[in-house]
């Protein structure tokens, strides 16, 4: 594995960064997980546009213009010769000293790593995947805004923890008020009567690629969508309820706090839409030129 820091590339043991960098000692950055599949970078342009906006909201000047991060990810793809792969993309408030104040950060860090990653084992996807509500709740976005993908993800970790620790492998966490916000590392839908519902933004919900991938398959496919306020009991009693994130893809969950979710099994929306989900992923996104 080679990894990309600075315009230059690492072996994976030599990737290495100063430890007065304020990303390591504040979470002071903000970071993407991209996805390549055979050769194709999926939705490219809308993860490097949102890496931008969130680095534009912590006030840090990213080193590269848009097109020339773009070609630093089709690069360290390249040169890592993988066609199936997770890209994460990291931009760090840089070296700094031991206080707060980040504008004695110079140089921001830029780095690029491309590995594989499997988040939720194959059966998974056919069999669903039963998760559960954790006492964490979700950073107000007043506090921290959700739309920022900041390094700083405690708030998920901690969630992540106890569900860890009560034997699951994905966790729901709700709002201040108790609503559905998402999960720890995916976002969140459920089918009611056919009909298609997931948290709006402003529930401390993050707009997901692949959530926005899947409004829009689902406006395509006819199904009626709703950006809606949603309780844990309007959960319980849905038909279908699925997760979605870069790393996940679309996962069907059949199982709620010990609630059986419709026939137990992943319904026919969420299939439908896993389905249609693959099919797009070599189509919109940019290649990368291997020769």
């Amino acid at each position: 594995m080679r990894v990309y820091i600075n315009g230059r590339f690492f072996p994976k043991e030599e990737a290495k960064i100063s430890v007065f960098d304020h990303g390591l000692l504040y979470g002071d950055g903000v970071f993407e997980g991209i996805r390549c599949y055979k050769g194709v970078v999926f939705k490219l342009r809308e993860h490097i546009d949102r890496l931008f906006e969130s680095a534009h909201s912590l006030v840090l000047s990213i080193p590269l213009s848009k097109e020339k991060m773009i070609e630093a990810v089709l690069e360290t793809v390249k040169v890592n010769r993988l066609k199936d792969a997770y890209i994460r993309v990291v931009v760090t408030r840089g070296e700094g000293d031991l206080g707060l104040d980040p504008y004695k950060c110079k140089h921001p860090t830029v780095i690029i790593i491309v590995d594989k990653i499997a988040l939720y084992p194959p059966q998974m996807y056919k069999q669903g995947l039963e998760i559960i509500t954790v006492p964490t709740i979700r950073n107000l976005p007043e506090a921290l805004n959700p739309q920022i993908k900041s390094l700083n993800y405690l708030n998920n970790i901690l969630a992540k923890i106890e569900a860890i620790n009560a034997g699951y492998q994905e966790a729901i966490m709700l709002d201040s008020m108790g609503y559905i916000a998402e999960c720890t590392g995916d976002n969140i839908f459920l089918v009611k009567k056919k009909e298609l519902y997931t948290p709006p933004q402003c529930m401390g919900t993050l707009r997901g690629i692949t959530r926005d991938t899947v409004l829009e398959l689902a406006s395509q496919l006819g199904i009626p969508v709703h950006e809606h306020v949603l309780t844990r009991h309007e959960m319980y009693i849905s038909d279908e309820v699925f997760l979605t994130g870069t790393a996940a893809e679309i996962v069907p969950v059949v199982k709620v706090d010990g609630r059986v979710i419709g026939t137990g099994k992943p319904g026919e929306i969420t299939l439908r839409l896993i389905e249609e989900f693959r099919k797009l992923v070599t189509r919109e996104g940019i290649k990368v030129d291997y020769d």
